[in-house]
C-alpha cells in the first residue's frame, strides 16, 4: 500500500479516479483541494486536506509521504500555470516519487489554446528532469472521452454529459471537407480510471507518455456508426481547410451540455473556439494518442464503441 494524493481531487475525472483506486483497496487516498469539503464532496475512504498552492511549505507538508501525486489542477483560466508548477516543486522537496500532471485528453495542445497550460507543465518537467531524473512522470491520454457521444445522457459516474463536434442527440456533425478519415482515439471514461488505476498498482517505472487507446475511429467511421445506431442519416456540415483557420464556422446547434471548467457566459463562444480546435489539432493526429498503457496490460478488455453506443442509444428517441 502506497500513499497516493490527488490534487484537484474534487474534479469529475479526478473522482473517476479514485473510485477505481478504491475498489483496489490498495492505497492511502488523500484528496487536496483549494476550498474546505462540501456534503456533497465526502469520499469514504479518503483523507481531505485544505491547501494553498502559493503557500509552498504548507504544501510540501501536505506532500509528506504521498509516492503518486496525480494533478487535477483547472488549467483553463489561470494565466502562468503557476499552481501546477509550485505543486510540481514541492512534490520534489517533499521526496514524492512518482508524478502526473493535469492532463487526461489529447496528445497534442496545437490549435487548442485551453491547453496551453499542458505545454507549460510538460516543458517544465522536461526542464526538471534535464540533467537527470529529478522526478518519474507520466502524461495519461486517453483521447476523447466516448461517454461524450451518449450526451445528453450520463454514462459514466461522475464525468457529465457534453455536447461535442459530433452529435448523436442532433443527428448532426461537422467536420473538415476533404479529411473526413482523420483517425481519434476514445475511451470511456470508466476504462480510461481503471487502466491508470492499473499503473498505479504497477511498481514497474512509468514511460513518460501513458497513452491509452480504447477505440480508434476515423470521424467518418464514428458517423456512420451513429447514423446505424440512431437509425437515420446525419446532417454533416463540411468545412473548407481555410475557412476553420481563419476562424469561419457556424455551428448548427447550440451547445447545451459544456465542460464545467467553462463559464456559463462564455458557454457559445468557447464551444466554437473548442470545435474549430478539436478538428484542427485532429488534422495533425493530436487525438490519435498512442498505446503504451494498451501494451502494459495487454489483458485489459476495453469497452467496444458499437456495443457502448448501441447500448446508450437502443430505443431513444
Amino acid at each position: 500500500m502506497v500513499k497516493v494524493t490527488i490534487a484537484g481531487g474534487s474534479g469529475p475525472v479526478a473522482r473517476e479516479i479514485i473510485d477505481a483506486l478504491l475498489v483496489t483497496g490498495q492505497h492511502d487516498i488523500t484528496i487536496l483541494s483549494r476550498r474546505d469539503p462540501s456534503s456533497n464532496d465526502a469520499v469514504p475512504g479518503t483523507t481531505w486536506r485544505t491547501v494553498d498552492y502559493s503557500n509552498q511549505s504548507a504544501l510540501v507538508e501536505a506532500l509528506k509521504g504521498t509516492h503518486t501525486l496525480l494533478s487535477f489542477l483547472q488549467i483553463m483560466y489561470e494565466s502562468g500555470q503557476e499552481s501546477q508548477k509550485q505543486l510540481i516543486d514541492a512534490a520534489v522537496a517533499a521526496g514524492v516519487k512518482r508524478f502526473a500532471p493535469s492532463e487526461y485528453g489529447s496528445s497534442g495542445t496545437a490549435h487548442m489554446s485551453w491547453y496551453g497550460g499542458k505545454e507549460v507543465a510538460r516543458d517544465y518537467l522536461r526542464k526538471l528532469n534535464a540533467n537527470g531524473k529529478v522526478l518519474e512522470y507520466t502524461l495519461f491520454q486517453p483521447g476523447l472521452f466516448l461517454d461524450y457521444l451518449a450526451s445528453p445522457y450520463q454514462t459514466a459516474k461522475h464525468v457529465a454529459p457534453l455536447d461535442s463536434f459530433i452529435n448523436y442527440e442532433k443527428l448532426q456533425a461537422i467536420v473538415i471537407d476533404g479529411h473526413e478519415d482523420v483517425t481519434i482515439t476514445l475511451t470511456t471514461a470508466a476504462d480510461s480510471a481503471a487502466v491508470i488505476a492499473k499503473a498505479i498498482d504497477s511498481d514497474n517505472e512509468w514511460p513518460e507518455i501513458s497513452g491509452i487507446q480504447g477505440n480508434r475511429a476515423t470521424l467518418s467511421q464514428v458517423i456512420k456508426l451513429g447514423e446505424k445506431v440512431r437509425g437515420r442519416p446525419f446532417t454533416v456540415t463540411k468545412v473548407r481547410l481555410d475557412d476553420l483557420k481563419a476562424g469561419n464556422i457556424s455551428i448548427p446547434w447550440r451547445f447545451e451540455r459544456t465542460h464545467s471548467a467553462i463559464k456559463e457566459e462564455d458557454a457559445q463562444t468557447m464551444g466554437k473556439i473548442i470545435v474549430i480546435g478539436i478538428l484542427l489539432s485532429s488534422l495533425d493526429g493530436g487525438w490519435d494518442v498512442s498505446d503504451e498503457l494498451n501494451q502494459r496490460f495487454p489483458d485489459y478488455e476495453f469497452t467496444k464503441m458499437e456495443d457502448f453506443l448501441s447500448k446508450v442509444w437502443n430505443g431513444k428517441p
